[in-house]
């Protein structure tokens, strides 16, 4: 019990919207997973001792079909319920469309680092191809050289946003899945290859935090890493111009 109410043990501050109802949630998911384990564990220890070895002759039992079918029923109606419940959070970030203002950021992941992004002063992602990708020549996303769309393309290896602006982030991966996670947004989603996954979510408190890839991705994933950094409106846009390529 202490370690599930020791503050130690609790997630950090959330920064996005849905904080609130992520943490809401995870807590009655909580309780009532744990009043459960205590009475399937009061329940245990009752049979122990009621049914301990007395020395004398052993008897058997077919088990009762009612109580089965109460009990896997019960079970089943907590844990679809519970999952009802959830399903609308992960819907705010999934399936609600995001605003028409919102800054488009492409995030790549491959074994074993993160590829982070940004359209350029044209408001467009230019082509890519395969076969152009190689981190060697310094084009680990395979940004094409005839498309002009690509020539202004801001590649970094971490995440930047402005603080309370909304965000919609594009996941892709180049090799295997990979898992892009920040505990501080409350936010969890695969990266897999061949696949174009989006999601939406507005950072409320500028600082650093860390962006491991939670997904078992080979024998180098410990390593795999970057940060998303929440910062000032100005301090972003200088942050852009200071890292886009030469024109």
């Amino acid at each position: 019990m202490y370690l599930f109410t020791t503050p130690a043990w609790h997630m950090p501050p959330y920064i996005s919207e849905y904080g609130a109802a992520y943490d809401s949630h995870f807590k009655l998911t909580l309780i009532t997973i744990g009043i459960i384990f205590f009475f399937a564990q009061m329940g245990l220890a009752y049979v122990v001792f009621r049914y301990r070895d007395r020395g004398g002759r052993a008897g058997y039992s077919h088990g009762n079909t009612a109580m089965e079918v109460l009990w896997t029923s019960a079970t089943g109606v907590v844990f679809v319920g519970l999952a009802i419940l959830g399903a609308h959070i992960w819907a705010q970030a999934h399936f609600e469309q995001p605003r028409t203002d919102a800054l488009k950021v492409e995030m790549w992941g491959q074994q074993f680092a993160w590829y982070v992004r940004y359209a350029g002063p044209d408001g467009q992602f230019g082509r890519t191809k395969p076969e152009l990708m190689k981190e060697s020549s310094g084009n680990a996303l395979g940004l094409d050289p005839e498309d002009p769309t690509s020539k202004d393309d801001v590649v970094m290896p971490i995440i930047a946003v402005p603080v309370n602006r909304q965000v919609e982030l594009i996941l892709r991966s180049k090799d295997v899945i990979h898992n892009f996670f920040v505990r501080e947004l409350r936010l969890k989603q695969d990266a897999v290859p061949g696949m174009e996954t989006r999601l939406h979510f507005t950072a409320s408190k500028i600082g650093r935090y860390e962006v491991p890839c939670s997904e078992l991705c080979g024998l180098g994933h410990y390593q795999m890493r970057s940060f998303l950094q929440v910062m000032s409106p100005e301090d972003f846009e200088q942050w852009l111009r200071e890292n886009a390529p030469p024109q």
